[in-house]
């Protein structure tokens, strides 16, 4: 097939796509072999229609292509066969693993052989390799990221997972031109032709002929076109779709309410075949309109790389060259709302990425202050809030959740706290002043804030507002009082006194939970809309007499509405339960959808939000990026991408002038874009505060609030007034220009790089953290470990229960990885058992906890104090209990080359190696005189190391189990051995060196002649070490503090690199005298993840940022070597550390 004919299958594609023959399209892909469709493949794999997916592979491979496909189809068959089995239809699994496993046999008989052994089982988990085979979703999700990688690996899909880049409805785009150029090839060219077919070429009759029939009377035409005038190509042809229905009327209401339907507005004249915009569209007759389409103009399935979707202009018809004039791009037009700029991208649109703040939770609500525009209020999904100066890139105030007064509650909510104290901020939203703002939680609540400026929060009210999830919160004027409205779950919009919290109105007749509310004003009428997630939108008058308006919003689910700023016109933005996402313009007078919004992605993932600007612009987060349309034009105007990592529905803000963008973005990031404006108020905002800064070194600090800089910096830029020259003489008595002040940055900057300098990690925007969710029940860590698969992690609390957290597979963690950046499940079975220890008749604070985990992550051995404990990792039944003290074990250790051998460490001081399938003690090691509280196995050296209270070192040999060497700890100088301390073991990478943790020290130890290599002490006056470990690749160290720091150490020379004070993890009400890291984990895979565990029962992840990479640089070593002795010590400060 040639290259062109190759194409036309592309935009015939296209065509069908649009027109939503959705089996045809299929059907074409699979045929013609051209274009892999992955969304499609996801979506039939997801749904288990195995015979379609293995048909619609079939058009590009087959089994025996190569490995890849034979892989491919395998995976598909052996889940079609895990299925059957799960469901005890063993007749079903004969019949797929005689006709589709049985193929695979002659490439791997002694597979196939363990394949048909499952028969036999009762449950296929039984098999050790299927043990952690979940539910059918899981597992086909799982298999779906294992296949897409083989997809996109075999060569036989190359160049077909990607379709072209076309400008949308690119055929009909090419029709219209041909239609164009047929006719001015007329001899007699009719202003007005009546074009009713495209089988044979258009001809306009002879001058004596009849005549065309009149726009009026024609249905495919508008308006005709000026004298000479090149025929615009219009939005309404033989494909237009049905106008949507009249709903309602939206705000007649108020007044006196019509019932005649709004008369459609005709668009300019057309010729030939155009996608109609479906709002205002002159009315067709039924014989007409396509059957098959809908009445709303769909965004387009496959990807498109024509973001800006600019219209070039109408030419005149003497030009030769060729007319490029997508059809899709011209909208009807719309009497009083036109301007020039329309089909241009303006460069007033905030594009350019200015800043990049790290919230350390995932943001779900922003909004900027009304008057100090570079203020920008954040709420998250773990229920913080936080506000931010943007221009100087300082969070200024942290708040985690917390109930003001409980007691005042009601018990329900009290109650649901108790059973999962999980809460989300909702919505966060300034008062039209800014002295108040309003959080809106996911669980009650709502909290009324008053902001003083700066860093000067203060609590005003706590309403116990819905029962259930308060969907949203806004501020208005009813009656020249401010009010706050709240909605929630109970279905219930309410009208709350903001100086007092006293409740003033309950609306009720929606009959799903209500999930947004925007009020407005007109002509003095004060009033609410409020949007439900049944589609429902109402209307209320601040009375108690129900609702003025009941009608379906587009989309029928999750529904937000917003007024342009100067409330002339009315905007929603939709999406449904499919995924289906749109924006539409309102005619309020008639409560019709004016027009529709075209250019979202045909399954938005996630929930779209929107906003407006300047009376003109609306922007919404779509497909990973933002979209941008001008008010008056339905199709796209531009989109950006931010210089990619967001989300697939960011959440946005425009502050009040539109010059700045706040944009969520993965890794609990929140990114600025500016436009001009922008970029000039933040950079004089920036340099204002440098200067400041750089003053205040050198003189008395002059008292400087850098709110009012912001809001002074705002006011001069965005009026375009700022001035080349800032006078400072206020500050330092000289006037400065400021572009004096780039180059000292610069050169200050570049004096700097050459000392070496700890990193100091204070805030938490200065790294990666996330607080996993908490169990209510569990009030210290004991013990902590990630899984060997790295996607969970484990840990045992000193209450003897067991959490486990798992990081499920989602658009933003495709690996299913533990990471900082998305939260993780607190996991529990079907059952809702917990794994708890047996703890006899000791209590718990003085048993010492242990456990250890199988190298298949499918078993974990436990003790705390009482009888050790092995557990299922999938179910969390216990399997058997052995070893009853006394002693107590405190310390367990699998032996690294069969699982069934397991080293126990005893409170007497004993070693006991025991076999967990015949139940017996092999052997009994002594050699400490005080509890064990380290074992450490190499596989290489074929020794155990132990550690004991007792401070010292013992190896052991694991053939015949004699003790080869020991040795006790060398303390610090002045230092004496504490009656009762932990000395922890871990083997290097290498497996030969090994890493010694006490509370006085960390040392690196030499296997085989128990030799001590390098030591690091901490200063006499600081705290005591709590817990180390390497990371996974042994380069670093990472050890926690008493203090609550956590410090990272290069682990070649035992120096310190990098340092997290407790004010970059631990909230401001949390003192670290009260709060400390027990215990510290490193992530399997990621070396520099790590986590640590807290004595209130908190677990955080770290991971540093992004755009470092990695956890600090590592100091110079002096004079060619590292020294044994401390480089730096946690008691120094950093400017010290800088210097030692």
């Amino acid at each position: 097939m040639s290259s062109l004919s190759r194409e036309l299958v592309f935009l015939i594609l296209q065509f069908l796509d649009e027109e939503k023959f959705k089996e045809t399209v299929h059907k074409l892909e699979q045929e013609s072999g051209f274009f892999f469709n992955m969304k499609y493949f996801e979506d039939e794999v997801h749904n288990g229609n195995w015979d379609e997916v293995e048909r619609y592979l079939s058009g590009f491979t087959k089994v025996d292509d190569n490995r890849y496909s034979m892989k491919i189809f395998f995976e598909i068959r052996k889940q079609k066969y895990l299925e059957a089995l799960d469901k005890h239809d063993r007749s079903k699994a004969v019949e797929i693993l005689v006709k589709d496993l049985k193929v695979f046999a002659t490439f791997n008989e002694e597979l196939f052989k363990e394949i048909t052994q499952l028969l036999t089982l009762e449950n296929f988990r039984e098999n050790e390799q299927l043990s952690k085979y979940g539910d059918t979703k899981s597992a086909r999700a799982i298999m779906l990221v294992e296949l897409k990688k083989l997809i996109e690996a075999n060569p036989l899909f190359r160049d077909k997972l990607q379709f072209p880049n076309l400008k949308n409805s690119r055929l009909r785009t090419l029709i219209n031109q041909s239609l164009n150029w047929q006719h001015q090839l007329c001899k007699t060219p009719r202003p007005n032709p009546d074009i009713k077919t495209l089988f044979v070429d258009h001809s306009c009759g002879q001058p004596n002929g009849a005549r065309a029939p009149s726009p009026a009377n024609n249905p495919l035409l508008g308006s005709l076109p000026k004298a000479g005038g090149f025929p615009p190509l219009g939005a309404h042809g033989p494909f237009q779709p049905t106008p949507a229905p009249v709903p309602t009327p939206l705000a007649g209401w108020m007044s006196n309410p019509t019932t005649v339907a709004h008369a459609a507005v005709s668009g300019g004249a057309t010729i030939g075949l155009g996608t109609a915009t479906g709002l205002g569209a002159p009315s067709i007759p039924a014989a007409l309109k396509h059957p098959r389409t809908p009445p709303t103009n769909p965004s387009v399935d496959y990807p498109s790389g024509d973001s800006d979707h600019v219209s070039k202009r109408t030419r005149p018809m003497g030009m030769s060259d060729e007319v490029n004039l997508p059809v899709n791009v011209l909208s009807a037009t719309f009497p009083g709302h036109g301007h020039g700029q329309a089909f241009n991208a303006p460069d007033d649109l905030p594009k350019t990425v200015m800043r990049t703040l790290n919230q350390g939770s995932s943001p779900m609500s922003m909004d900027f202050h009304p008057v100090q525009q570079t203020i920008l209020l954040v709420g998250t999904n773990v229920g913080d809030i936080a506000l931010w100066e943007v221009g100087s890139r300082e969070r200024l105030v942290l708040r985690n959740f917390k109930v003001w007064d409980l007691s005042a509650c009601s018990m329900p909510f009290q109650a649901a706290l108790v059973k999962d104290p999980g809460v989300s901020v909702n919505r966060v939203i300034w008062s039209p002043d800014g002295a108040l703002f309003g959080v809106a939680y996911s669980r009650h609540i709502v909290q009324i804030y008053s902001y003083h400026g700066g860093d000067e929060v203060r609590q005003h009210l706590e309403i116990d507002a819905h029962v259930g999830g308060v969907n949203d919160l806004a501020f208005s004027h009813p009656n020249k009082q401010l009010c706050v409205i709240t909605c929630g779950d109970d279905k219930t919009i309410k009208v709350w006194d903001a100086a007092t919290g006293a409740k003033q109105y309950t609306f009720e007749g929606h009959e799903a939970p209500v999930y947004s509310v925007c009020p407005h004003y007109k002509e003095n009428i004060q009033f609410i809309f409020s949007t439900a997630l049944d589609g429902k939108i109402k209307a209320w008058l601040y009375d108690n007499l129900g609702s003025r308006v009941d009608y379906d919003a587009p989309g029928r689910w999750c529904t937000t509405m917003a007024y342009s700023a100067d409330g002339t016109r009315l905007f929603s933005c939709g999406t449904s339960k499919d995924g289906e996402s749109s924006i539409v313009e309102w005619n309020e007078s008639e409560g019709a959808v004016k027009r529709t919004y075209q250019g979202f992605r045909k399954r938005s993932l996630g929930v779209v939000q929107f906003d407006t600007t300047k009376n003109r612009f609306l922007a919404a987060g779509d497909d990973f990026s933002i979209k941008f349309w001008d008010m008056d034009n339905i199709q796209l105007l531009t989109q950006v991408d931010a210089d990619g990592g967001l989300p697939a529905s960011p959440r946005i803000r425009f502050n009040k002038d539109g010059a700045l963008l706040a944009v969520s973005a993965n890794e609990n990031g929140i990114k600025i874009l500016a436009n001009a404006d922008g970029m000039r108020l933040l950079r004089s905002l920036e340099n204002s505060m440098y200067d400041a800064s750089r003053t205040s070194e050198a003189m008395a600090k002059p008292t400087i609030n850098p709110i009012s800089a912001a809001a002074a910096a705002s006011s001069a830029a965005l009026s375009e007034r700022v001035p080349s020259v800032v006078s400072m003489a206020g500050m330092n008595g000289d006037a400065r220009n400021l572009g004096d002040v780039k180059p000292r940055i610069s050169e200050e900057s570049n004096d700097k790089s050459k000392i070496w300098k700890l990193t100091e990690i204070s805030e938490p925007s200065q790294c990666r953290s996330l607080k996993l969710p908490e169990n209510v029940r569990v009030t210290k860590i004991s013990r902590l470990i990630y899984t060997n698969s790295g996607n969970a992690i484990l840990a045992l609390a000193s209450n003897a229960i067991h959490l486990l957290w798992k990081w499920p597979r989602s658009d933003r963690n495709s690996s299913g990885k533990a990471t900082a950046s998305v939260p993780p499940q607190l996991w529990q079975p079907s059952s809702g058992i917990l794994m708890t220890n047996d703890i006899g008749d000791n209590n718990t604070e003085d048993a010492v906890p242990c456990f250890a985990l199988s190298k298949n992550d499918s078993y974990v051995m436990s003790a705390s104090g009482g009888k050790i404990s092995l557990f299922n990792m999938m179910t969390f039944k216990t399997m058997t209990t052995f070893m009853p003290p006394p002693p107590a074990a405190t310390f367990l250790a699998f032996h690294p080359q069969d699982n069934n051998i397991i080293a126990i460490g005893m409170d007497d001081s004993s070693i006991q190696i025991y076999n967990v399938r015949v139940d017996e003690v092999k052997s009994k090691l002594k050699g400490h005189t005080k509890r064990i509280t380290g074992l450490a196995f190499s596989h290489v050296l074929n020794v155990l190391v132990s550690s004991g209270a007792d401070a010292q070192i013992c190896v052991w040999n694991t053939d015949g189990w004699e003790k080869q060497k020991t040795r006790f700890l060398q303390l610090p100088a002045g230092r004496t051995q504490p009656v009762q301390a932990d000395t922890r073991v871990q083997f290097h990478q290498d497996q030969i060196r090994f890493l010694v943790v006490h509370e006085t020290q960390l040392a690196i130890y030499e296997a085989t002649k128990l030799e001590c290599l390098k030591q690091w002490f901490p200063q006499s006056s600081a705290a005591p070490i709590s817990h180390a470990t390497f990371s996974c690749d042994s380069q670093l160290i990472y050890a926690s503090f008493l203090d609550a720091t956590v410090c990272v150490f290069s682990a070649s020379n035992l120096r310190l690199r990098c340092r997290v004070n407790p004010s970059a993890y631990l909230s401001a009400g949390f003192s670290s005298s009260n709060v400390q890291p027990l215990v510290i984990a490193a992530h399997p895979q990621e070396p520099n993840q790590f986590a640590v565990g807290l004595s209130d029962g908190g677990v955080h992840v770290f991971e540093p940022l992004e755009s470092e990479g990695k956890w600090g640089v590592p100091p110079p070593i002096e004079n060619g070597s590292a020294s044994n002795a401390a480089a730096v010590s946690v008691g120094a400060s950093s400017e010290e550390a800088a210097q030692r």
